[in-house]
């Protein structure tokens, strides 16, 4: 009898629980306070000095050619660790366009580091903030461009393709050089772009 009343009490004990469960709406998704509480620590102007250009180096520096009197001289990445410094940069810079998007101050305050006053090649830090939030879809375009490029480089990293590097080296320039010439020095776009059409590019002699 007791092993009976002591099954009956857990049956019904389950059950309760059972229309507890089923009848109890599902959890809430954190609040949007708690999911966008995101404090950047840099500026635009300190994350692109400490983090996507020297990075991008790492892509850049990975593959050059240096043609001088003393002839040429190529360097390439030959071991893993070269490589996964390659990947490593890659990979840094893909995540940096989410860093790029999120909402921060062109300059850390009281940098006078950049032009101040309006007029001229160059746009003043406020002068940028306030083009960028007129039109934050664009900004995020560029942003989108630098991790595009990142991605599709890793690509040409996984097969270990030390030729295309350079074809990726020239895409990542491009796609800083349209970021700068659109908030940076937009009053050198003619010349920087007339510049780039003058640029030799070297091609290795096929065997």
């Amino acid at each position: 009898m007791r092993r009976r009343s002591i099954g009956a009490c857990g049956s019904l004990l389950l059950g309760a629980l059972l229309v507890q469960s089923c009848a109890s709406p599902p959890a809430a998704p954190p609040a949007a306070a708690e999911t966008a509480a995101l404090t950047p620590v840099l500026s635009v102007k300190e994350l692109m000095e400490h983090i996507v250009d020297p990075i991008a180096d790492w892509i850049f520096d990975a593959a050059v050619v240096d043609i001088s009197d003393k002839g040429t001289v190529e360097t390439m990445p030959l071991t893993d660790d070269d490589w996964l410094r390659v990947e490593r940069g890659a990979l840094i810079l893909a995540e940096s366009a989410n860093l790029l998007k999120m909402p921060r101050t062109m300059v850390p305050p009281g940098d006078k580091s950049l032009k101040q006053g309006s007029g001229g090649p160059e746009l003043t830090p406020a002068e940028i903030e306030a083009k960028i939030k007129k039109d934050p879809a664009l900004w995020n375009q560029h942003a989108d461009g630098l991790r595009d490029v990142a991605l599709d480089s890793l690509k040409v990293i996984k097969a270990r393709d030390a030729k295309a590097l350079f074809d990726v080296g020239d895409k990542l320039d491009k796609a800083c050089e349209s970021c700068h010439l659109e908030y940076w020095y937009p009053g050198d776009k003619k010349a920087v772009l007339e510049d780039q059409r003058k640029t030799v590019t070297y091609d290795k002699p096929k065997k």
